[in-house]
């Protein structure tokens, strides 16, 4: 799957930065179309105060009402219109206002990592033996040049395709669950 940039606009990106649409837009990635009284399951919020975030969501274009899900008409569903959000850090980089909200977006997605972070910790001890090794979390200070940051990038791109892959043909396979996956690569100031 290409990855080419679909996040091009500040208020998009400002849209994204609040820690509980972050929150609805991965959760509708992960479970598929959902209603906000589904979603509330997940989230410490009432469906109201989730239905304007899905509204503001759908509003920069990353949920979309999914029509023909459930029963009751009254039922609002939603799904997420894209598998990942990408954009061109660059092209943010050289606008004052989207290189604001970038960075308000970054600091909630460091927040929503470190929260998916806490859970496994706390759920560690319920977790079977097996999946308790077979989890990793690594970090490493490289010196390496820009480009050579790049390659990085590059090659942990493409083995992410490749675990993508396996994921999908994994759908029906009752021993495999969710898994997170985050790899971060970044100059340290």
């Amino acid at each position: 799957m290409a990855t080419e940039p679909n996040l091009h606009r500040a208020s998009h990106m400002r849209a994204l930065a609040h820690p509980t649409r972050l929150r609805l837009l991965a959760l509708l990635r992960e479970h598929g179309p959902q209603t906000a009284a589904h979603l509330a399951e997940f989230v410490d919020e009432a469906p109201g105060s989730l239905s304007y975030h899905l509204r503001t969501l759908a509003a920069a274009g990353f949920v979309e009402e999914a029509e023909g899900q459930g029963t009751d008409r009254r039922q609002r569903w939603w799904r997420a219109t894209h598998e990942t959000t990408v954009w061109d850090t660059a092209e943010f980089a050289r606008d004052p206002e989207r290189l604001a909200a970038q960075r308000d977006m970054f600091r909630s997605l460091g927040q929503a990592y470190a929260s998916r972070l806490t859970d496994y910790i706390d759920s560690a001890a319920d977790l079977a033996p097996e999946w308790v090794e077979a989890g990793f979390t690594t970090d490493r200070a490289l010196r390496l040049t820009p480009a050579q940051l790049a390659a990085l990038g590059g090659e942990i791109e493409a083995l992410q395709e490749r675990w993508l892959a396996e994921s999908a043909r994994n759908a029906g396979n009752g021993s495999a669950a969710t898994v997170f996956f985050l790899a971060q690569g970044y100059k340290q100031p």
